[in-house]
């Protein structure tokens, strides 16, 4: 018997259908607010992240890929984009996991991640649609080296942010990170939960992870949309930071 598991998001996005299709479907739009995910365009062409395939491609309208494993699994990515009013437009988005065979012992878990990184990714979308939508992304990822089932490892990470136990959307910090030449750079925390952290700067969407309750790695993948980024440089910096030294 198939195991099943969906999610499915509706948002306002402040932007034309072509310019949410170009953030969604292209893998320059990808960078800015997501993962570096290229894809070919056209039905039948490959998705470079997670051995895809495109199965629908209408622009503006309407892009969907599907992956599938050995096992029985597949998982198919849908976006739906219509006009809205004033030149902004209505997305919906969806995610179906379908499993024929034997489903592993980690099935809740990653349904459970699945949903909350995907309400995180669907609000930093809105954010660089609002803030970035016209500036070319370099995409940073640095990860601890094992996993942590102890959430006392991301307080410490909050507090190193300096963010307080009542810290809350909108609160305004200087903070000194790697890439600021030594100057505090002053950001807005645009999105924050127990397992997740988004602060918005000038230049960049910063963006960190707990893996505790999933038995993940702590991890950040940021957003860079100051030109002349060295991608190599600064992906070093910020291992280096994320691992305390």
């Amino acid at each position: 018997m198939a195991r099943e598991f969906q999610v499915r998001r509706e948002q306002d996005l402040p932007a034309a259908p072509e310019e949410v299709w170009h953030a969604v479907a292209t893998g320059a739009g990808n960078l800015g607010w997501l993962y570096p995910m290229e894809v070919e365009p056209h039905v039948g062409g490959t998705v470079s992240r997670g051995g895809g395939t495109v199965v629908a491609w209408e622009p503006p309208h309407h892009f969907a890929v599907r992956a599938t494993r050995d096992g029985g699994f597949s998982n198919t990515l849908t976006y739906r984009i219509e006009p809205a009013d004033g030149g902004s437009s209505h997305l919906r988005m969806g995610i179906h996991w379908v499993h024929e065979g034997v489903v592993d012992e980690d099935w809740d878990s990653k349904a459970d991640a699945a949903e909350k990184h995907v309400d995180f990714y669907q609000h930093s979308l809105a954010q660089y649609l609002t803030h970035f939508a016209d500036r070319t992304a370099v995409y940073v990822k640095a990860s601890r080296p094992g996993p942590t089932a102890d959430p006392a490892d991301f307080a410490a990470l909050r507090r190193r942010l300096g963010l307080a136990d009542d810290a809350a959307v909108g609160d305004r910090l200087a903070l000194d990170l790697p890439g600021t030449d030594g100057d505090a750079e002053k950001v807005v925390v645009d999105y924050l939960t127990p397992d997740l952290i988004g602060l918005r700067g000038p230049d960049t969407l910063y963006r960190f992870y707990d893996g505790s309750p999933w038995n993940w790695p702590i991890w950040l993948g940021h957003h860079l949309f100051a030109g002349g980024t060295d991608e190599q440089r600064t992906t070093e910096a910020w291992n280096a930071w994320l691992n305390g030294s």
